[in-house]
């Protein structure tokens, strides 16, 4: 059931209207505190969705939702759950994507 929900909802997190991306991200920044380590079977596809192009975005609010994003991941979920994801999103990465998450990963 729940990764029925996140495959719905990820696609909100690469939505070409800027306004649909942005409160997609608001969204999972709220709904991370509340599910935790519930995410661990949905962790692996969410990831890459929030990050792909979102901590890229020239758009200061997607931007910023992402990074909150990210924030509430390392501090909600268990470290262990998050190293193997952003790692393998780091690598692919480039300019400030991969200078934030490389940061996160420090």
């Amino acid at each position: 059931m729940c990764s029925q929900i996140f495959d719905a909802f990820k696609a909100r997190l690469h939505d070409s209207n800027s306004k649909v991306n942005q409160v997609a991200l608001e969204t999972m920044h709220k709904m991370i505190p509340l599910l935790k380590d519930d995410l661990s079977p949905v962790i692996n596809m969410l990831i890459p969705a929030m990050v792909d192009n979102n901590l890229n975005s020239k758009n200061p609010g997607i931007y910023a939702a992402a990074t909150n994003v990210i924030q509430a991941l390392c501090q909600h979920l268990d470290n262990s759950l998050l190293l193997q994801p952003f790692c393998t999103k780091a690598q692919f990465l480039n300019g400030k994507a991969k200078q934030d998450l490389t940061e996160k990963l420090a």
